[in-house]
């Protein structure tokens, strides 16, 4: 049995057929935990961004005397730029050979 077998299926390229701007965020996970970090790029840029919202958001959790709260919205933003622009580059810029 490998992690794979419990990733959860992107309901929008399910239902409509087309990737949303999370998807590939699993298995970069994955393959970051595995060692394989240019892949892991690769596959989902935003994932390092997403490891650093998410560290920080338990340490905003287990370290209740301090306040996160501008860090982690710093943080939102900067996940939600990247993966905007990589959802886009990799849709539109790679496939028209720009």
């Amino acid at each position: 049995m490998k992690i794979e077998d419990f990733m959860l299926p992107c309901p929008t390229k399910k239902f409509f057929g087309f990737e949303c701007f999370g998807c590939g965020a699993q298995r970069a996970m994955v393959m970051v935990f595995e060692g394989r970090f240019s892949e892991a790029f690769h596959m989902f840029p935003a994932v390092y961004t997403l490891l650093l919202f998410i560290a920080t958001a338990v340490l905003n959790f287990a370290d209740r005397k301090r306040n996160y709260g501008n860090v982690l919205i710093f943080l939102a933003i900067i996940n939600s730029v990247v993966m905007v622009f990589s959802y886009f580059y990799k849709h539109f810029f790679q496939y028209m050979n720009i």
